[in-house]
């Protein structure tokens, strides 16, 4: 196959979302780069979102649909990683949309600066946006006049993460918010062999929290497009804004130690996961003092489980390390306030 032509596989996991799934499906679908293979996994879907993947396999070769009992999103991903053809692996969530142009800039960085990922902005739109957001996606972004590669994007990840010190930076002259990324795995593009022998844990929430640290440290190089290329819808129903039950609570901190401890592994100071791993053990225990549903004995012990976890990582760093950590904790706490509230407010 042509180097200049490579084969793009995006993977998208599909579960209920018979409203959202043609705005993502065509989205990729009318994509400036066309050589690609687009997996649907629909995940034991109960409404109509089976009979949609299949109409479009119906329609566009390009499309490979895969039926299985649900399982959750980290099995769907699997699913789409055991499937895939492409010399580069992108993912989409299926109720979010993709500029037009999302893969060719993606992909372009990535042959001309060599690195092991590259990654754009993204914009965050309410339902009432959809239309709008659409057309904006279909139009394509502008090429940027500016790329950034960095090294080390376990150490970026860990430590740009609060908003204002990247406003701060930008104000200095620095280009900080090109550094800055979450552990999501949609507007990125990477290479395929990143993902070799690497594979999400099932039956889990925060499965991408999870993968942070193993993915990350696997690169030598990321780049940044100084462009938004994905449409994130914020519906207050999702798992990340409403699912806050004993195990979301207990896996969001399960999640965050075990960052913490493979970031420690590599030298780098888990600040990041040190906001993840305090801020998580608050809401569960929050959570459980307050819950008007039963608490199990064993959602008590995994409770005791986490505090005892949280406070032998935190151990491990050092009083100037833990002071760092608790200053950006603070700063983060704070603007998270105000990004909830944010959401809340599109509609």
């Amino acid at each position: 196959m042509a180097t200049s032509r490579p084969l793009v596989s995006i993977i998208v996991p599909v579960y209920n979302s018979e409203r959202y799934l043609p705005y993502c499906v065509e989205s990729i679908l009318n994509q400036s780069y066309t050589n690609l293979e687009v997996i649907l996994v629909d995940d034991g879907s109960k409404d109509t979102s089976p009979s949609i993947c299949d109409k479009y396999a119906d329609k566009d070769s390009r499309v490979i649909v895969i039926h299985q009992e649900n399982g959750g999103i980290a099995k769907a991903q699997n699913t789409g990683l055991d499937t895939a053809h492409g010399e580069y692996i992108a993912f989409a969530d299926n109720d979010d949309i993709l500029d037009s142009k999302n893969i060719e800039l993606l992909l372009q960085a990535l042959l001309s600066t060599g690195a092991d990922m590259s990654k754009g902005r993204w914009q965050q739109f309410g339902v009432s946006q959809l239309s709008e957001i659409e057309k904006k996606a279909a139009q394509g972004a502008t090429t940027p006049s500016k790329t950034t590669s960095f090294k080390n994007p376990l150490r970026a990840y860990q430590t740009v993460f609060c908003k204002s010190l990247r406003i701060l930076g930008s104000l200095f002259g620095k280009n900080t918010e090109a550094l800055y990324f979450n552990e999501a795995n949609w507007c990125r593009l990477y290479k395929r062999e990143l993902w070799d022998g690497l594979r999400f844990d099932l039956g889990h929430y925060a499965q991408d929290i999870r993968m942070a640290a193993p993915l990350y440290s696997r690169m030598k190089t990321v780049t940044d497009i100084d462009a938004v290329l994905y449409y994130w819808l914020q519906e207050p129903d999702s798992v990340t804004h409403s699912k806050r039950t004993p195990n979301f609570w207990h896996d969001n901190v399960t999640a965050a130690a075990k960052n913490f401890q493979a970031t420690l592994n590599q030298g780098i100071v888990p600040c990041r996961n040190y906001f993840g791993l305090v801020a998580s053990t608050k809401d569960e225990k929050r959570g459980l003092n307050s819950s008007r549903n039963e608490v199990t004995d064993a959602d008590w012990q995994n409770l005791h489980d986490d505090l005892n976890s949280a406070k032998r990582l935190i151990h491990q760093l050092t009083p100037l390390q833990r002071l760092y950590c608790q200053i950006l904790y603070v700063l983060r706490h704070f603007e998270n306030k105000i990004y909830d509230r944010k959401i809340h407010n599109m509609k």
